[in-house]
């Protein structure tokens, strides 16, 4: 019986670099690849990045002890297309985007598949801390085990398609058994230091990279105005903005002064006191129901962002793929364009994008630590 044929994104860290020895170790035949993202004339930015010069690097030599595979696959363009260009107008319309999760569904779990069916792949295998099961009907995502590893927040919006013919093989594994592992086999990249930012975005700081990317013409100049409706100043772009956000703002206030709101539609930037930025319901669009899609009402437990705890709150399926959720206790900083997912216990029922509406409540609820 011949063996099933992954494709394995290989980014040069030590997740996917073990995720290739443990599934050569089950049975599959494993073939590695390395996207380039970068443009030529970003190269030289992208040196110590995901996907940059030095990841493919550290991808072939790792497949090379591992006697796998490996290819690169110039991906450029569509990272261009689909992620950056993405990043950029999301900011532009007053939103806080996540790339993580667009570049997973369109180009990990998405374009990548091309590659995998041109050299006859059942699946493609990436070293995300999540766990998918495949069962006869439906593939499930559920979180890692390792909490503070979990990655299955970015996973939200792959489709039952995509699912089925992923595998994640770091899911049900710790953080340091994985460097153990890697220690074993002696790969070079046992201790290799895990990424924080985004790989795009050189120091971490999106304002930088949106000025080089953009130019200045492209900023939406406007107001600073405060939740009274008193001027408080100008600024250079809606787009060095995000909600929570409390360094650049004018000085001046007795009070310490947030980001509480953007409207795209005036160039305003509304600021207020920590008790502002406290919410407790808003909608979601463009949900993606991993679970099946329901139309009851339902408790589950939200993440609003990648780094939040997660906390419980009612869901209201809406028509058109929208959703409202009435949290429970209400939160700081529910941030439009960021990734809402929705889980019961470590199931991921399904995911939305936080919306931005005028309905949305800002309760006078304490300030949450």
């Amino acid at each position: 019986m011949n063996k099933q044929r992954v494709l394995l994104g290989m980014s040069g860290g030590v997740d996917s670099s073990v995720a290739g020895y443990l599934l050569r170790a089950q049975g599959y035949e494993v073939i590695g690849v390395t996207m380039k993202v970068w443009p030529q004339d970003c190269i030289s930015r992208a040196e110590d990045k995901c996907c940059g010069p030095q990841a493919v690097a550290d991808a072939r030599g790792v497949a090379h002890s591992l006697g796998l595979p490996h290819y690169v696959v110039d991906e450029a363009d569509q990272f261009e297309q689909t992620v950056i260009s993405y990043f950029a107008s999301e900011y532009q319309a007053g939103r806080t985007p996540n790339p993580c999760v667009m570049c997973n569904e369109k180009l990990k779990f998405g374009n990548l598949w091309n590659k995998a069916e041109a050299l006859e792949c059942d699946y493609i295998a990436t070293g995300h801390y999540a766990i998918i099961e495949h069962h006869a009907d439906r593939a499930v995502l559920r979180k890692g085990v390792d909490p503070r590893k979990d990655q299955s927040y970015f996973l939200f919006s792959l489709r039952q398609p995509q699912l089925r013919r992923a595998l994640t093989p770091l899911g049900t594994m710790r953080k340091p058994q994985i460097r153990e592992i890697a220690h074993s086999l002696g790969l070079k990249v046992a201790d290799k230091i895990d990424s924080q930012e985004i790989c795009f975005v050189p120091g971490n700081d999106y304002k930088v990279f949106l000025r080089s990317h953009l130019g200045e013409n492209e900023f939406h100049r406007g107001e600073i105005y405060d939740v009274d409706g008193n001027f408080v100043g100008e600024h250079e772009g809606i787009e060095l903005f995000t909600i929570g956000q409390r360094k650049g703002l004018p000085g001046g206030s007795a009070r310490p002064r947030y980001v509480v709101d953007l409207d795209p539609e005036t160039n305003r930037v509304i600021v207020g006191s920590a008790g502002d930025l406290v919410c407790d319901e808003f909608e979601v669009d463009r949900v993606n129901w991993i679970a099946g899609a329901s139309n009851e009402v339902v408790n589950v437990t939200v993440k609003i962002r990648y780094s939040h705890p997660g906390t419980s709150a009612t869901l209201t399926p809406q028509p058109d793929g929208r959703a409202h959720i009435r949290l429970h206790e209400a939160q700081k900083a529910v941030t439009p364009g960021q990734a809402a997912v929705f889980y019961d216990g470590d199931l991921v029922l399904g995911g939305g994008w936080i919306c931005r509406s005028e309905a949305l409540s800002r309760s006078a609820a304490p300030v949450l630590a």
